[in-house]
């Protein structure tokens, strides 16, 4: 059976509409939730955008079985070290629902902005990411000598996303989950052999038409907000939706990250939960 995650990123909505969204789809039966982790709101950074961690850490205190990560943190903003503590004190103090999702930064404007290293140095960027993937399991006791105290208590699976070749040897080599990025679900077939043996999950777009709305509204609505992911973009009704995700789950997708065009409205997530996901 697939999980069922929300992928809502901290922009536009206050922490107030944030938790109620977190809550409402804990209610509902979805099984997590994802964040994004950036300083300014991608493509538009007047809007403001939260802190990654500090978001995840508020939700995890306010429900009580949801899982809770991000799609994915920026290794390049955090030691290792800081980041493996971080890791097993939200796995410990929610109970084991933690997940590190990690990246090496995808935007190197941000970078630059900010001061941080290897702003124009992609392949730096993934070394760094290669190298503390190592170090963080060295410090949760995996590996070496170092393990930091107090250890896991509980599991924590490691999310890595993305297509390129070096993220797939890594996923090959650390994930317990491959994410595929919504503008690249047309590679899900070609890609999931070279994910090894780490799970699949998709992030996908949705403009939900549920049984009230109107079809051409949301179409253009979600267009209008999201049109530049092109294909990637689905629009449709429940049933149809049902297709769309099953057909993914038969080539493999083990878990989907849902992404509502209307920013994740409550009778959205009500809605979509009852006829989508209950029905997959």
């Amino acid at each position: 059976m697939a999980e069922w995650f929300l992928f809502l990123p901290q922009v536009r909505l206050s922490i107030g509409d944030i938790v109620e969204r977190a809550r409402v789809a804990e209610e509902s039966g979805f099984d997590g939730i994802a964040f994004i982790d950036h300083l300014e709101a991608p493509g538009a950074p007047d809007r403001g955008i939260w802190d990654a961690t500090a978001i995840a850490a508020w939700v995890a205190a306010h429900t009580q079985r949801l899982r809770v990560g991000h799609l994915v943190l920026c290794d390049g903003f955090r030691h290792p070290a800081v980041l493996a503590k971080h890791a097993v004190t939200m796995s410990a103090a929610s109970g084991g629902r933690f997940e590190l999702g990690l990246g090496a930064g995808s935007m190197p404007a941000e970078f630059e902005r900010f001061d941080i290293d290897n702003a124009d140095d992609a392949p730096a960027r993934f070394r760094r990411l290669e190298r503390d993937l190592e170090l963080i399991r060295r410090y949760w006791g995996d590996d070496g000598d170092d393990a930091q105290v107090p250890r896991r208590e509980h599991p924590i699976p490691l999310v890595l996303g993305g297509v390129g070749k070096k993220t797939m040897e890594l996923v090959r080599r650390h994930a317990d989950w491959w994410n595929l990025p919504c503008n690249h679900l047309d590679r899900l077939q070609l890609l999931r052999p070279q994910a090894g043996a780490a799970r699949v999950s998709v992030q996908q777009m949705v403009g939900f038409v549920g049984s009230a709305a109107d079809r051409a509204t949301v179409t253009e609505t979600s267009t209008r907000r999201f049109g530049h992911l092109g294909a990637e973009l689905t629009c449709g009704t429940a049933d149809e939706l049902v297709d769309h995700f099953g057909r993914m789950s038969d080539l493999g997708a083990e878990r989907f990250y849902v992404w509502f065009a209307d920013f994740a409205e409550p009778d959205t997530l009500r809605e979509f939960a009852e006829t989508v996901v209950r029905a997959a």
